[in-house]
């Protein structure tokens, strides 16, 4: 079966997908990167949540910034994920071209992303260039990255 992407505020969330949702973010970023982070940050209420589901499952999220949230001057798209059951079959990289198309839909302007440092080449893909602002996140290295309109 096709993965279906699925794209709502959080004021249209059901209870069911906020729980898949945040199930996934902890499954990701928590267990498999071993990361303990305050996921729940404030900014999940403002946003737009795109949402990957095959066959039933939630496999692949990302979180839509508007202007303002993350950055004063850009949009962002945030908490990009996929299972690991789905890896290296095309998932992650149909979940950031939506969530990309969706941005420039919603919110227009340039999007900038804070990235770990090891996926550059997968951004830049894409069209993103760093800015050159490295940094670190919860002890993983991290940098900018801005995909201009």
């Amino acid at each position: 079966m096709d993965p279906r992407f699925i794209c709502k505020h959080f004021s249209e969330l059901s209870l069911t997908e906020l729980y898949a949702i945040l199930q996934i973010r902890l499954e990701v970023f928590s267990i498999e990167q071993h990361c303990f982070y305050q996921d729940c940050d404030d900014r999940d209420q403002h946003s737009y949540h795109l949402m990957c589901w095959q066959e039933g499952v939630l496999v692949a999220y990302s979180r839509l910034l508007p202007v303002g949230i993350s950055y004063p001057t850009y949009c962002s798209i945030g908490r990009v994920l996929t299972k690991s059951t789905v890896r290296r079959n095309g998932i992650g990289k149909a979940l950031l071209y939506e969530s990309i198309r969706i941005c420039r839909e919603r919110f227009g302007g340039p999007i900038k992303i804070g990235a770990q440092s090891y996926l550059e080449k997968f951004y830049n893909d894409f069209g993103f260039v760093s800015t050159g602002h490295h940094y670190l996140e919860d002890d993983i290295p991290h940098m900018s990255m801005l995909l201009a309109e």
